[in-house]
């Protein structure tokens, strides 16, 4: 408990840059998932056919073989760098690398979200002469978002939990300053575990209740 206390300030850094993380990784996660969504149900053949490659190679590849991938391929080699600051373009690899694994699961989400949509809906639209892209994104796939609230509120938990793998590409998240504090106190090691546990109930619970609340209040009834 002594080294909960003394390191108090950098566990509060830590979990708040966990936060960053998760939020901005979120936000791009569901933006590209949609993208690829429409890509999946696009008339063209080719954008199914891209869409669909991506998330089947995506869901099958280790989260931390993507990550290595855009910290050591992308921002070593290739030579990406988004800010002069080395922290901050840590922290920019690591949330493109989240949100290119996290989309391929919001995608997938949103496409069974889309099943649970009667034909008969886009068909009506197709009639009043609604092309492919207004139907879909006024008509099917509202309809979808509120269909799958329970799954990508999961989906989000697990993303949350999921940056705990950032480590590999530089960025001082919880999980690294478990490591420090573990390596500093050898000798409460139990504490330490116990108090960065209880950290992540803190974030990922609230979650959950909320997005069991929004399924609930948003339910499509059928």
């Amino acid at each position: 408990m002594d080294a909960l206390l003394t390191e108090g300030g950098t566990i509060v850094a830590a979990f708040w840059m966990t936060i960053r993380l998760a939020v901005v990784s979120a936000i791009g996660s569901l933006v590209f998932g949609t993208l690829l969504t429409a890509m999946r149900v696009a008339p063209l053949g080719s954008l199914r056919a891209t869409a669909t490659c991506y998330v089947t190679v995506a869901r099958n590849t280790p989260l931390t073989l993507v990550l290595l991938f855009t910290g050591l391929g992308v921002g070593a080699n290739l030579g990406l760098e988004l800010s002069d600051d080395i922290a901050t373009n840590n922290f920019w690899l690591a949330v493109i690398g989240l949100t290119a694994y996290t989309s391929a699961f919001v995608c997938e989400a949103l496409r069974s979200g889309l099943n649970t949509v009667p034909v008969g809906q886009a068909e009506a639209a197709r009639s009043l002469g609604l092309g492919f892209v207004k139907t879909l994104a006024l008509i099917t796939l509202p309809q979808a978002f509120r269909a799958v609230v329970a799954p990508l509120g999961s989906i989000l938990i697990a993303l949350t939990k999921n940056t705990t793998i950032a480590l590999v590409v530089g960025v001082a998240e919880a999980s690294v300053r478990m490591r420090e504090m573990v390596e500093t106190y050898g000798d409460q090691v139990i504490e330490v575990f116990l108090g960065f546990a209880a950290g992540f109930v803190l974030l990922c619970l609230p979650m959950g209740l909320l997005f069991g609340w929004l399924q609930r209040r948003l339910a499509v009834a059928r």
